[in-house]
């Protein structure tokens, strides 16, 4: 049986306390780069493609390297990656504000050239920071409180994903672009100094592969063969991958819900605040028991909740469809997550975090995709109704071939 601990049980531990107060900081300054340079993007190329590039710029250098920084997050002290990512960022976000001040202003005579190379770079560091960053979590704190530590740090990063751009937005309109960048700075410095003051734990014993090959086949061999992690993976990827309707919003603000852009900025903020008011829950009230069919069942409610998206023709229950979305997401991304970390050896956690990553995050960008061709073959409406009922599908198929996902019972069990 596992262990109660209070909801707020991993703040106790001071290290693990400045580790999500630096992660907070480093989301807050990732999402006010994203929107702020959305914005620059447009107004000085006026394309909308301009607008696709920059996640297809940052997408393409993060997975190309994912696996290569899982093996490293395994041989190399993850406080030093991380302390080197972020001052990469901040390298880039100090080109971004240097690009809008006096001195550096003609560097932009070349156009959106420059900004695409430092968003380019953003994503190499990004790819190298996520398994670092998974993996360090998990060195900071007891075994026993692995699942109420990722429920904070799952609740505090979706804070952080709101009011990143709400911020970007109102420093934008108060001071300007340059103040949005300098802000950027500020928050990644803020990001360095609580990195640095969490003491270093030491590399984790080596695993028996040799060469980094091997290493890198072993970590995907790992997912492969763990059918609990494998599932609970496959389920988030194609849940993103035909599920999401994020990429259709701005059809359905203007065509179908008729409420214009201050009605697409608040389809946008839905699933997200579903999904923190259901972290918080879970917080309070752990997932003790049938961790599998909860997860089953989850990211069936996402889907259905999709298809209720896609045939609402009301603003209020649209609305409701994507909070209803972002708790069912909140739910199962939690799971995942825990077990990743339960069923992961300590010297593999950051090649298994690397899967993960290419899994659910690509699956964003390539949702993203189908989701705009298939509205283009059949229309927005059909696209949404379509990715909800293939999202029940996959979770048909999940639950029928993958037996040890569906009886899971608890999450911190034995692995």
């Amino acid at each position: 049986m596992a262990e109660k601990v209070g909801p707020y049980a991993a703040f106790g531990i001071r290290d693990f306390r400045q580790f999500i107060l630096a992660r907070q900081c480093a989301t807050l300054a990732i999402h006010i780069q994203a929107t702020i340079v959305g914005w620059q993007l447009y107004d000085i190329t006026h394309d909308p493609l301009a607008l696709g590039l920059i996640g297809l710029t940052e997408a393409v250098p993060a997975i190309t390297v994912s696996l290569y920084a899982g093996h490293i997050a395994d041989v190399v002290p993850r406080k030093n990656i991380i302390l080197t990512t972020i001052s990469v960022l901040f390298l880039c976000a100090s080109s971004l504000l240097f690009f809008t001040l006096k001195p550096g202003a003609f560097i932009l005579a070349f156009g959106a050239f420059p900004i695409y190379i430092v968003i380019f770079i953003s994503g190499l560091a990004r790819g190298f920071l996520s398994p670092a960053n998974f993996s360090f979590m998990p060195q900071l704190i007891p075994r026993h409180l692995y699942a109420n530590a990722i429920s904070l740090n799952t609740t505090f990063w979706l804070i952080a994903s709101i009011v990143g751009p709400m911020l970007a937005g109102f420093i934008y309109a108060l001071l300007g672009i340059s103040a949005t960048y300098f802000a950027d700075v500020i928050l990644l410095v803020g990001a360095l100094l609580f990195y640095f003051s969490i003491p270093g734990r030491p590399v984790p014993p080596a695993s028996d592969e040799q060469g980094v090959r091997q290493k890198i086949k072993s970590g995907l061999k790992f997912v492969m063969k763990t059918q609990v992690i494998l599932g609970a993976i496959s389920l988030d990827m194609f849940a993103v991958l035909f599920g999401g309707a994020v990429a259709l919003l701005p059809i359905f603000a203007a065509e179908i819900l008729k409420v214009g852009p201050q009605g697409l900025g608040m389809l946008r903020s839905a699933p997200a605040i579903g999904a923190v008011v259901m972290a918080f829950y879970v917080t309070h009230n752990p997932i003790r028991r049938n961790a599998g069919k909860v997860m089953l069942v989850c990211v069936a409610g996402f889907g259905a909740s999709m298809i209720g998206f896609g045939l609402s023709t009301s603003f209020i229950f649209s609305l409701l469809m994507l909070m209803l979305s972002g708790m069912f997401d909140s739910i199962s991304m939690i799971i995942r997550s825990t077990l990743i970390h339960t069923r992961t050896p300590e010297n593999m956690k950051g090649r298994v975090s690397a899967v993960n990553s290419i899994f659910v995050g690509s699956s964003n960008e390539i949702g993203a995709f189908e989701s705009g061709a298939t509205a283009k073959l059949m229309g927005a409406v059909a696209s949404v109704v379509f990715g909800g009922f293939m999202t029940l599908v996959v979770v048909g198929v999940t639950g029928w071939k993958a037996k040890k996902l569906r009886n899971l019972d608890q999450l911190e069990g034995d692995h």
